[in-house]
């Protein structure tokens, strides 16, 4: 009996075991899965910069802060831009609840796709060690164009969609804006993201309330539509509440925001963070100093020396061009007919100028892009780049550090890997707020690069290839800001976070090098002229100090001469003569040799000024107050562009 009932028993279990042999291929077969752009970005969070809570925080008002430059710039209105920051009023329980129930919703909705079956997942645990959590609601409004009411949830609630894919200079790293913002928001909090945008002219405001399916890349709308806009206002307001820490990231958030006053010195700002405690509260505001705004970056061809395999065969599925012919002179840059058909007819017998160019084959496509980096082309134009320029430059350092000095430069137009690229520096000494030492500010397409200094070509290049006591400036004692600004339509960041750019391109850090030489000149002789000036102080002071000494020896000396002169002991004659007798007499005394002498001193310190002056164009006149008058609405005019100044003249 026990035999057959361990031969009864072996059946099932052979049949279990067969059963799980069986799924093993099964699983094996479906383990090919897809992951969504914003499922990937939501994992690899620290690509975008969004490593803790607290440089979450920063990125969050940085995507923000840039996001309405741009906007306003593209139509040509002077910034206006306002951040908000304060605590938000949830409660750290409810927050993680939400944030809880946001990710096991997100886990559901995965499992539901791939046709799982079973419970429901357990939600992610809360990371703990860092710190009792803290919340903030953060609120951007601006002044620009305004969104599409249709196009606002896929400009936030799909990741990968945007308007800044062209090649152009941009401001944007990834692409992402406050779409990233956004998805750490829905992880950290699980509260949605609430927009109002209204365009010129619209009699309406679009509000939108939503969050983003991040398994699905589209956006989840809980409201949207359309409200009166009875102050014709027009541009777009954010509110995103986000985990984050503000008392680590404190300086760097409002570092940035001098670094952006700086370099944007047509745009005013209004930063808050608003706390519990009215001691911790900062309000800061960052004045505009001038109206001459940058042009706004156009969008560009491609050079040929730039493309590779993959975007050859993206233009041509693009094109609206029908020939071979018209897509090499209309779809690149620097190819004009003559040239586009001695092309063609290198490339070989299988090639003509009348060819279908859809019907180019991936061998031809091959022997194109061979070609490309085989002939000559003439160099890209910087004309689609929009630099900062040289006085708004200028402008912005003067206005946050007032230094002592500011020299700024501005180059031309160079390449690399068939990408025009434009730098800018600036170099000042002294000022307020600033350490000793050199101070590197980098910017790349007009943002300011706050993190990995280091291994910058900028930090590199200021620190190891400038000999800085060469131009009789002191690298360690004397208070040294850098500025360098580069734009372009690729900027070559290094490392996941794009926060630097390598110095190994030959051509970037040659120019870098050159621009803050330059700058280093005008301040030389600055530099030297200032010496000078405070070696006759010098002197006046020394002289100065000397008089009722030499007075006195003087006077006793004339003393003498004249009673031997009285006396006929020795004979002086003509204007020595009348001299020593009006010593005789008491007309001059030792105070009449001292007031001679001061003012003698006076006379010769005067004449060195004004010469120094002239040299450095610095009038002798008084300065008084100017008062210039606000300008209209309807004013006419032209600017006159200088390094230094803008010269406005009325029609």
């Amino acid at each position: 009996m026990a035999e057959t009932g361990n031969s009864s028993e072996s059946p099932p279990e052979a049949k279990k075991s067969k059963a799980k042999t069986s799924r093993k291929p099964k699983e094996s077969a479906s383990s090919l899965k897809q992951k969504s752009p914003a499922e990937f970005f939501a994992e690899n969070k620290n690509i975008a910069g969004f490593d803790n809570p607290g440089k979450s925080l920063y990125t969050t008002v940085r995507e923000l802060v840039e996001n309405s430059l741009d906007s306003a710039e593209s139509i040509s209105e002077l910034p206006v831009v306002e951040i908000t920051i304060p605590m938000n009023f949830i409660s750290v329980i409810v927050a993680k609840r939400l944030a809880k129930e946001a990710r096991a919703q997100e886990i559901q909705a995965k499992n539901i796709s791939l046709g799982k079956k079973g419970k429901e997942p357990q939600p992610t645990r809360v990371i703990k060690g860092r710190g009792e959590a803290s919340f903030y609601r953060v609120t951007c409004k601006d002044n620009g164009r305004g969104m599409p009411h249709e196009d606002i949830p896929n400009m936030f609630g799909r990741v990968l969609s945007g308007t800044k894919y062209g090649l152009k200079q941009t401001r944007g790293k990834f692409g992402l804006g406050a779409k990233m913002a956004l998805i750490w928001s829905k992880m950290s909090t699980g509260l949605p993201i609430e927009i109002s945008s209204s365009m010129k002219g619209q009699n309406y405001l679009s509000f939108c309330r939503l969050d983003i399916d991040i398994h699905r890349n589209i956006p989840h709308v809980h409201a949207h539509e359309k409200q009166d806009n009875k102050e014709r206002w027009h541009g777009a307001e954010i509110q995103v509440v986000i985990e984050g820490n503000w008392t680590t990231y404190r300086s760097k958030i409002l570092h940035y925001m001098r670094q952006m006053a700086v370099i944007t010195p047509y745009a005013q700002f209004l930063f808050k963070f608003v706390s519990d405690a009215s001691d911790k509260t900062v309000t800061i505001r960052f004045a505009r100093r001038t109206d001459v705004m940058p042009s706004v970056p156009l969008e560009t061809k491609h050079h040929p020396s730039s493309v590779d395999l993959l975007l050859i065969k993206r233009l041509i599925a693009e094109t609206s061009k029908q020939n071979l012919l018209q897509f090499l002179q209309h779809e690149f840059v620097n190819i004009g007919k003559s040239y586009a058909e001695r092309l063609i007819g290198e490339m070989g017998p299988d090639f003509s100028p009348k060819m279908a160019v859809k019907s180019l084959t991936s061998q031809q496509i091959v022997r194109i892009r061979q070609l490309f980096r085989q002939a000559k082309f003439d160099d890209p134009s910087g004309d689609c780049l929009s630099p900062a320029g040289e006085y708004n430059l200028r402008l912005g350092i003067i206005k946050e550090l007032h230094p002592d000095m500011v020299a700024t430069y501005s180059g031309s137009a160079q390449v690399f890997e068939g990408h025009p690229f434009i730098v800018e520096a600036g170099v000042s000494v002294g000022g307020k707020a600033v350490k000793q030492g050199l101070n590197i500010f980098r910017f790349a397409n007009r943002i300011p690069l706050l993190f990995e200094q280091g291994a910058d070509v900028v930090t590199r290049t200021a620190l190891k290839r400038i000999n800085w006591n060469s131009y009789k400036i002191n690298q360690t004692q004397d208070k040294i800001g850098v500025f360098v600004s580069i734009v372009s339509t690729k900027i070559p960041f290094k490392g996941t976070g794009k926060e630097y750019i390598g110095d190994d391109i030959t051509e970037i850090a040659s120019a870098v090098k050159s621009a803050i030489q330059q700058c280093c000149v005008q301040l030389k002789s600055k530099i030297v002229k200032k010496m000078q000036a405070r070696e006759q102080q010098e002197r006046k002071r020394n002289l100065s100090k000397y008089i009722p000494d030499v007075t006195g020896a003087l006077y006793d000396v004339l003393k003498g001469m004249a009673q031997s002169h009285a006396s006929k002991k020795k004979r002086f004659e003509a204007e020595d003569a009348e001299l020593l007798g009006k010593v005789s007499a008491r007309l001059v005394t030792k105070e009449t040799l001292m007031e001679k002498l001061a003012q003698h001193v006076e006379q010769v310190d005067y004449e060195m000024a004004l010469e120094y002056a002239t040299q450095s164009g610095v009038s002798e006149e008084p300065r008084e107050s100017i008062f210039l008058q606000s300008l209209e609405a309807d004013d006419c005019y032209v600017d006159l562009h200088n390094p230094a100044f803008v010269f406005r003249l009325f029609r």
